[in-house]
């Protein structure tokens, strides 16, 4: 344990035999201890950041088919929407009085929609709101839509750019193992053909974020395949992933069914991300799914979190989102943190890759 902890204070790699040790031999407190110590690398002690965001789901038609999803709906179920500009314009401005600074979308995979729809809506966002930042797609709706419009990855990358598009988010990547994605999410694309188009995003100078979601039937094999692919892709980009976020599943509602994992198995996850993944500066934690239990999570490596406003994708299976802001940030300076708004990230450059700073 203490050579251990003396690697992480020299930011010496583990190894992902030593980190799966640790997952399943080291106390809650060890990990806490060793989580702790890696996040001191980049961060001051008890400091936490967040800002208040919503999530928009324009639409839910989507024909992935995923079994672990509650909200989607096929494109002739009486229950569809697609919403106008002036609706999610609508949204924005009640999110606004809210305090967020940050708009994210996601839709699922529309076959009706093109990529130039995308871009274009992006573009009328940033028109009529050019104070705020926005999460522009996820990686795997880039996918389906290249796909659709019959564009390759880069020109797709080219469109938002021309628009204004500065952000494609990691979502859709739930566990990165092909065999978990043949179980539940066949109509997504394979794990290197999603690396390959996020490579392309990054490559384009749009800026990008690496997600995980726990807590279905993945095993642990498949989670590491998640956590060694990521951290080799990381290694490799030239332009990093701006942050690593990981949530849990939440069951209600989904054709897949099955139950919440515990919020222990959740810390001690997390830790195990902000151990081995030492390329990642920013490691968050999710109050959309954990609600005042992520906030524990910062004594397990995170040093960031979302005060969530909307995500109906999440809420329909089961997430419960409260506006009483000031009692979550009560709670985390109750557990000894100093929480502190921030501005959204800036798209990060070749000059800001964070393992460069360790040696």
């Amino acid at each position: 344990m203490q050579k251990t902890l003396r690697d992480i204070a020299r930011g010496q790699r583990l190894s992902e035999a030593e980190a799966q040790k640790l997952y399943e031999q080291a106390s809650l407190d060890q990990l806490s201890e060793l989580a702790t110590a890696a996040k001191h690398r980049y961060h001051p002690p008890n400091e936490a950041t967040y800002l208040k965001m919503a999530i928009i789901n324009y639409t839910n038609i989507c024909v992935a088919r995923c079994d672990y999803c509650a909200f989607y709906r096929l494109p002739h179920d009486k229950d569809t929407y697609l919403l106008s500009f002036a609706d999610i314009c609508k949204n924005i401005d009640a999110h606004q009085q809210l305090g967020s600074s940050l708009i994210a979308f996601n839709g699922g995979f529309h076959p009706g929609l093109r990529l130039q729809d995308y871009a274009e809506l992006f573009a009328g966002l940033h028109h009529h709101y050019p104070h705020l930042t926005f999460y522009e797609m996820t990686v795997a709706e880039f996918m389906f839509s290249c796909k659709r419009s019959k564009l390759s990855y880069r020109q797709g990358a080219q469109i938002l750019k021309d628009h204004g598009s500065k952000w494609v988010t990691g979502g859709g990547a739930e566990v990165l193992s092909d065999s978990f994605r043949r179980r539940h999410s066949p109509g997504k694309y394979t794990c290197c053909d999603y690396y390959a188009a996020q490579k392309t995003l990054l490559d384009e100078g749009l800026g990008s974020t690496a997600t995980m979601v726990i807590g279905f039937d993945e095993t642990l094999e498949e989670r590491w395949q998640h956590l060694k692919d990521l951290r080799s892709f990381q290694d490799e980009c030239s332009t990093p992933l701006a942050s690593f976020l990981c949530w849990t599943y939440k069951p209600y509602n989904t054709a897949f069914g099955g139950e919440e994992v515990s919020r222990e198995e959740y810390w001690r996850w997390l830790a195990v991300c902000r151990i081995y993944l030492d390329n990642f500066t920013h490691i968050r934690t999710s109050v959309l799914t954990q609600n005042k239990d992520a906030l524990r999570a910062l004594d397990f490596g995170a040093n960031d979190f979302d005060l969530p406003i909307e995500d109906e994708v999440t809420e329909k299976a089961g997430a419960t989102i409260s506006h009483d802001f000031e009692a979550l940030l009560s709670h985390a300076r109750d557990l000894g943190h100093t929480p502190r708004v921030r501005p959204p990230w800036s798209v990060p450059t070749e000059t800001q890759h964070p393992r460069s700073s360790l040696g």
